[in-house]
């Protein structure tokens, strides 16, 4: 009989323990990372078509009309030059911040004393509903008439603004507590502030976040809103002074740092909350 030639086959198992141990020779993967690095990829490639379409849009108008990015970008170089663009920031950054910073506190608290004490917030929604759906636009000649047009009027609109969103949200998100785990905490015999500590403000912290991100939206937006209607200053002043003149390099400008301020809120926001529901991911 011919001899047989035997061919050693390769041991599955192994191959299969070489083939998983081959990535980890690379270094282990960051968690997000390639999801971060795409995302940052998609907003830039983003970003550059919105300033094409700017610039052809800006050469289509006729002179005078519309700027380019090049042009706003030098009139912003030029505002900054001649000191008159972070006066104007500081100035609305603080009524912005007290005013949107006074929302949430007032905001927070009272929508979670609504919806923990029922006969409250039974009492009270109603008319912080019809507040909520009142533009606070027809209050401005009101606070005039009681505040001025100081620093407190500008402070109490942005606060209007933005107080509402928070207390809506707050109030939803205590009363959307589960039922079930509330009922276990007192059959362990938690006290109530307790059960309001870990199991109601907990659950309810989604909404409150949601709530923050819409009133520091809209208190943005009154920052401007005050700003124009009451004495002439800030960012508000400057959009006001250039709109009237038809200097649309300088009136762009303006507006391209009121959007900065609104994505940097909105993101510095959004971390925040990410840390603080780091839990809900375990």
């Amino acid at each position: 009989m011919g001899e047989r030639t035997v061919t050693a086959m390769p041991d599955r198992s192994e191959a299969r323990t070489q083939a998983e141990d081959a990535p980890r020779a690379r270094g282990p993967a960051v968690p997000g990372a390639e999801t971060a690095l795409g995302t940052a990829l998609l907003r830039l490639g983003f970003l550059g078509l919105v300033l094409i379409v700017w610039a052809l849009a800006a050469r289509a108008a006729p002179p005078g009309l519309f700027a380019s990015p090049l042009a706003v970008a030098q009139a912003l170089g030029r505002l900054v030059a001649e000191g008159r663009l972070l006066p104007a920031l500081g100035a609305s950054l603080q009524v912005y911040l007290l005013g949107t910073g006074l929302a949430i506190v007032a905001g927070a608290a009272l929508g979670c004393a609504m919806g923990t004490f029922r006969l409250l917030g039974r009492t009270l929604d109603i008319y912080v509903m019809a507040l909520a759906a009142t533009p606070r636009v027809a209050f401005i000649p009101l606070i005039i008439v009681a505040l001025g047009l100081g620093l407190q009027a500008k402070l109490l609109i942005v606060f209007l603004g933005a107080v509402m969103p928070v207390i809506l949200n707050a109030y939803a998100g205590v009363r959307a507590a589960d039922p079930e785990l509330v009922e276990m905490a007192r059959a362990t015999g938690a006290s109530r502030p307790r059960i309001l500590r870990h199991v109601v403000l907990p659950g309810a912290l989604p909404y409150l976040m949601t709530g923050i991100r819409i009133g520091a939206t809209i208190g943005l937006i009154n920052t401007v809103v005050a700003e124009l209607y009451t004495a002439i200053s800030g960012l508000g002043g400057l959009l006001a002074v250039y709109g009237s003149r038809f200097r649309m390099a300088e009136y762009l400008a303006v507006v391209v740092v009121l959007a900065l301020i609104g994505a940097a809120v909105t993101e510095a926001l959004r971390l925040i909350e990410k840390r603080l529901l780091r839990w809900r991911e375990a």
